[in-house]
């Protein structure tokens, strides 16, 4: 189940649980590195997840699904997270911040971390689907 979560900034973040695994997602807009006018919106996304199970787990690689504005859809597969494959003992957490330009103003992301548990059983871990999107103007 995906929850969404109102921050204090008035940002929307997400989360979602798997087999123990809390992933937090909060998305921002990074201004100083867009370029509206040349097609270039780009955004930082903060990464939180916490083993709330009763097992050692590793993170070995993720799978984001990254959607524009006018439905294009890319595909992103790679092993870890920022250069790391981070090691879990249950009550322990990891975060990491990441970023993806657009070249429209609006999308969303989505998909999942592979995960392998200390017995060697691996699973899927669900990444809640946030949006990517400037802040409201008041104009």
């Amino acid at each position: 189940m995906i929850h969404v979560m109102m921050m204090n900034d008035g940002t929307s973040g997400s989360s979602a649980t798997t087999e123990g695994i809390t992933v937090r997602a909060q998305p921002s807009f990074v201004p100083d590195q867009s370029s509206p006018a040349q097609g270039r919106w780009f955004f930082a996304y903060r990464i939180h997840i916490s083993n709330d199970g009763d097992d050692v787990v590793q993170l070995l690689s993720r799978h984001w699904i990254i959607t524009d504005a006018n439905g294009r859809v890319e595909e992103v597969r790679g092993p870890g997270v920022v250069g790391e494959k981070p090691v879990l003992k249950p009550g322990e957490s990891f975060e990491y911040t990441s970023f993806c330009p657009l070249p429209t103003p609006f999308g969303t992301m989505e998909g999942s971390y592979q995960m392998v548990a200390r017995g060697g059983a691996s699973f899927d871990v669900e990444i809640p689907r946030f949006e990517l999107a400037p802040p409201m103007s008041g104009h």
